[in-house]
C-alpha cells in the first residue's frame, strides 16, 4: 500500500493521540470525518496500522524489575528457532522478542516483579530449556525513552 501525505498526517497525528475522534483528525488533515474513516479502516484492513493499544506503567501494576536478556541457542538449526520463538509467545513475562543478528539470538524484554521472581522466570525458560546455551541479563536502572512511534 502506497501511503499519501492524508495517510501520513493521519498516522502521524495518531501516534501522537489515538483517541482522537473522526471529526478531530478530519479538521487536523482537511479531510470529512467520514473520508477519514474509510481511510483508518484501509488502514488497519492493510496492517499498516497494527493495533490500536492502551499502554500500561509495568512499574503501577508492581512489575518494577525491567530486564533486556540476550539469548544464544545451543543450536541454531530451523527447528531449534521455531521451537524457542514457540516457547516466548507462550510466555507472558516476556514482553518483546526479537531474532536478531550478531553474537546472540535472540534479544528479549522482561517485566518481573522482583529479581526472585526474575530467577524463577530464567530457571523455567532458560536455563531449564536444552537448546539455550548461555543468555547475558541487563537489569534497567532507568527507562530513559521509550516510544512506539516510527518515524513517517
Amino acid at each position: 500500500m502506497t501511503l499519501d501525505p492524508f495517510d501520513k498526517h493521519l498516522l502521524r497525528l495518531l501516534q501522537q493521540n489515538n483517541k482522537l475522534t473522526s471529526d478531530e483528525l478530519a479538521e487536523k488533515v482537511g479531510l470529512s470525518a467520514s473520508a477519514v474513516q474509510r481511510r483508518l479502516k484501509k488502514l488497519r484492513d492493510e496492517k499498516v496500522i497494527e493495533a490500536d493499544v492502551s499502554i500500561v506503567s509495568p512499574t503501577v501494576v508492581g512489575l518494577d524489575l525491567t530486564c533486556i536478556v540476550e539469548v544464544a541457542l545451543e543450536k541454531g538449526n530451523s527447528s531449534g528457532l521455531v521451537k524457542f520463538k514457540s516457547s516466548m509467545l507462550k510466555c507472558t513475562d516476556v514482553t518483546q522478542c526479537y531474532y536478531v543478528t550478531g553474537k546472540y539470538d535472540f534479544v528479549l524484554i522482561v517485566h518481573a516483579p522482583s529479581m526472585q521472581y526474575y530467577e524463577e522466570f530464567t530457571n523455567k525458560w532458560l536455563l531449564d530449556n536444552p537448546n539455550v546455551s548461555h543468555f547475558y541479563t541487563h537489569v534497567v536502572m532507568d527507562r530513559v525513552k521509550l516510544g512506539y512511534g516510527v518515524t513517517i
